[in-house]
């Protein structure tokens, strides 16, 4: 309570009435895969150049992560952590060059093939002193490096090329290394390539080398991954999470959607790992592949897994390759999490992800045709289907759940958004006195927000009181529950649903008068 000593007048700010709660985000994707290169941690692209530039691009036949990263990014998506899964016995590559220690930003013989140069800075200080510069280059293949800015007519050209001047050793300068080449935000290095770090104290400038390469002791090529290892648990050479364990982590909440691109091992291990973690999670949703020469109406998902947190696709579909532009073949799922995100964004998550065009398909793997939809649809596979003069779409909105209230995956995705969104804007309502006032003003701020959802679209029913309805009184908890500190509050929502079948009944009107 405030405290009025002295006479005069006081002004106070109080609070009353709902808190806004705000919606959460619903399209933000996670792809778990092999890459050429990169970290292991998660981390976030916003375009598929910015994924070439981590991770790099179409490395080995078979490794799909290329393929839907750029399908996600064509469909519509537009924010997507990528999760490199490596074998928990691959190291990383290092190398100690004079008193500094050089590690591959990430482990992988890919490492192997960075090559790190420390010459002299550029600029001179008041004192004629200079700092450093480092070089780091990348190929793709193994070569013998050269510094490819002195030498720039010199084939094959690196992949990548990184180039860091007027550098200092001494920790009190604005240049020292470890600020200039650390991100602020995450706390990990900004290079691409590698990291760095002082072995001893000293703070005199490293002497120029020739240029180095950093070696690799490990498998390679790596071992074959498990499902364990989409896990992600720390094990063997592996000192971080990866993976679905990675993904667990608080900064990585806003993520809604996970995918893992056809892995070529232990695929219906992996996919059932990633359904499990979508259910543990309460808030995430999973969307897996058929195999590629899978006929499409011998995929039977409830045999394998029925879990309302996830839906199947078929068949695979042609496609240009980002780097070549020939034809190949690539797994449907990043593709259509890209419609996911386009939906979700010009429409909203209650819309259905179907009927709509899937952007970078030229072809698809296998044609089905009605007849064969008619075995797919029951058992909850959603086809990608050819349209004469309507392109390649996406034909079905079914999750693999056998539960009749959770069969459509717009309805699954909006009681997502809606639990998750009343869960983060509710919990300023932890610890406040549990009374009817509380009670009143719960149910004012579930009430604004489900009332902004029925006015979009979201729920139905021609009034508030049809779409839905707040219970937060003593008919909802007992005085055991009050006197245990629990505050129970029952919603009670209606979705709308899509027109899965729509029927026209024709008939003839005759223009006689009918008695």
């Amino acid at each position: 309570m405030p405290e009025y000593l002295a006479p005069g007048v006081y002004v106070e700010e109080i609070e009353r009435g709902p808190r806004p709660i705000e919606g959460v985000p619903t399209s933000t994707a996670a792809f778990l895969g092999e890459t050429e290169r990169g970290p292991l941690r998660p981390r976030l692209v916003t375009s598929y150049n910015e994924y070439k530039r981590w991770f790099g691009g179409v490395f080995e036949k078979g490794r799909f992560m290329p393929y839907s990263v750029n399908g996600f990014f064509e469909n519509g998506g537009k924010r997507l952590y990528v999760c490199r899964i490596v074998g928990k016995d691959v190291p990383a590559a290092t190398k100690t060059i004079g008193d500094f220690e050089f590690n591959a930003n990430g482990p992988g013989a890919w490492g192997k093939r960075v090559w790190v140069r420390i010459l002299k800075g550029s600029t001179e200080d008041s004192n004629k002193k200079t700092g450093f510069r480092l070089r780091f280059a990348y190929w793709q293949e193994d070569i013998e490096a050269f510094d490819p800015i002195e030498d720039r007519k010199k084939l094959p050209r690196p992949q990548y090329v990184e180039d860091y001047d007027d550098l200092s050793a001494n920790p009190k300068s604005p240049d020292y290394f470890e600020k200039r080449l650390t991100d602020i935000n995450t706390q990990l290095p900004i290079t691409v390539l590698a990291s760095i770090k002082r072995i001893n104290a000293a703070e005199t400038n490293p002497e120029p080398t020739t240029g180095e390469v950093l070696v690799y002791d490990g498998p390679d090529p790596p071992a074959i991954l498990s499902s364990e290892d989409f896990k992600g648990v720390p094990d063997g050479a592996r000192q971080e999470r990866q993976g679905l364990s990675a993904l667990e982590l608080d900064p990585f909440r806003d993520i809604a959607l996970v995918h893992a691109p056809y892995p070529p091992d232990d695929a219906d291990d992996v996919n059932g790992e990633i359904i499990t973690h979508c259910e543990n999670q309460r808030y995430r949703f999973a969307v897996i592949d058929s195999g590629q020469s899978e006929v499409p109406t011998d995929v039977i998902p409830r045999g394998k897994r029925d879990s309302q947190y996830a839906a199947i696709y078929v068949p695979w579909i042609k496609i240009s390759d980002p780097s070549t532009g020939n034809p190949t073949l690539a797994p449907p799922g990043g593709h259509v999490l890209g419609i996911y995100a386009r939906t979700d964004t010009e429409r909203g998550v209650f819309k259905a992800p179907a009927n709509e065009v899937v952007r970078g398909a030229v072809d698809v793997r296998f044609d089905i045709t009605e007849r064969h939809q008619e075995i797919l649809n029951p058992r909850g596979v959603n086809a990608i289907r050819r349209f004469p003069e309507r392109g390649i779409r996406v034909w079905g909105a079914r999750t693999i759940s056998s539960n009749g209230l959770w069969k459509y995956v717009s309805v699954r995705r909006l009681f997502i958004f809606l639990e998750r969104s009343i869960y983060e804007g509710t919990q300023w309502v932890v610890f406040e006195p549990n009374d009817d006032r509380l009670w009143a003003r719960v149910k004012d701020t579930i009430r604004l927000f489900l009332r902004t959802q029925w006015r979009n679209g979201a729920l139905f029913g021609r009034t508030e009181d049809e779409a839905f309805f707040i219970t937060c009184d003593r008919t909802t908890m007992t005085q055991d529950d009050i006197l245990n500190g629990r505050l129970i509050c029952e919603i009670g929502i209606a979705p709308v649903r899509p027109a899965e079948f729509v029927i026209f009944r024709v008939f003839q009107q005759t223009a006689e008068a009918q008695r």
